[in-house]
């Protein structure tokens, strides 16, 4: 087993704590609250599964830049909610239920959504294109679906349990997470330094901030909702998307290194938007003279 093996591993392994103590601190009531309220699912449906698969293939059509890129804005439009989706949501001031339902129904509904979207979108491109559902099931089981409710069931039998180990697991994840994101990124800086001087970085921009404008706009008329929900259209799952890559262009190092480009980009224009939406909250939650 190399170094890049045992650093993805550890990802991996950072990711399943992450969303396990998320779990911890969560009930059944939250994993169902998209599903009980079917216009708001509706609305998410349509922010991430619908008109982002567009928006990159408008971009594709728009852009002349580097293939690897146009492949990671295609296979991350078409991938559902990042499993670090809640952490994001609740610094943000999302609340809580929305923010897991909208983990929970989005990772279910990808199994479904994922490959018929990427059917759809290789017949836009014009080029065969195909995705496994079951290989789809399988990242976000391990990803979201068994993290988050092993944490349930724990809260559920052993709740004082769950309340003194949340903080402590959630710290050793972020570290965990952190640290091998680092190596990660210092291990295809040269790849990813390629793609930074091509007009492929306009795109994501572009992408990232429609994004944002969509998901806000369709999020509802609570604003902790389009918070969050903008978050989730802007930033998707990245291991769906390296495996809807690798299943259509294989042992492709650039789409990799692309992808990785793209949650950079991500964080960075992502970081104005997140502070607006603090100041907003707090300015709200002010008492009035």
């Amino acid at each position: 087993m190399d170094l890049q093996t045992l650093i993805m591993l550890a990802l991996q392994a950072s990711v399943f704590l992450m969303v396990f103590a998320i779990g911890l601190q969560a009930s059944p009531e939250d994993t169902l609250y998209l599903f009980k309220r079917p216009g708001q699912l509706a609305r998410a449906l349509l922010s991430m599964i619908v008109i982002m698969p567009i928006v990159a293939f408008a971009l594709w059509q728009a852009f002349d830049f580097p293939a690897a890129v146009r492949i990671a804005l295609i296979t991350l439009a078409v991938s559902p909610v990042p499993p670090i989706l809640p952490k994001k949501g609740f610094k943000a001031g999302g609340r809580q239920s929305y923010t897991i339902g909208l983990l929970v129904a989005l990772a279910l509904l990808s199994v479904i959504t994922v490959p018929l979207v990427v059917e759809l979108v290789g017949y836009g491109i014009g080029r065969e294109t195909s995705m496994d559902f079951l290989q789809v099931a399988k990242i976000v089981a391990i990803t979201i679906l068994v993290p988050i409710g092993s944490g349930i069931i724990v809260r559920r039998f052993f709740s004082s349990l769950a309340e003194k180990i949340a903080k402590p697991i959630t710290l050793v994840s972020a570290i965990t997470l952190v640290v091998g994101l680092i190596i990660i990124l210092y291990v295809a800086m040269p790849a990813i330094s390629s793609l930074i001087a091509t007009a492929g970085v306009l795109a994501i921009v572009i992408f990232v901030v429609v994004g944002l404008v969509v998901g806000h706009l369709l999020g509802g008329p609570d604003p902790d909702d389009r918070t969050v929900l903008a978050i989730a259209t802007a930033t998707r799952h990245p291991g769906v998307a390296l495996a809807v890559a690798n299943a259509n262009v294989p042992n492709n190092k650039l789409v990799l290194a692309a992808i990785l480009l793209t949650l950079v980009v991500n964080m960075i224009v992502s970081i104005p938007y997140v502070n607006w939406r603090k100041r907003r909250r707090v300015l709200a939650s002010s008492p009035t003279v």
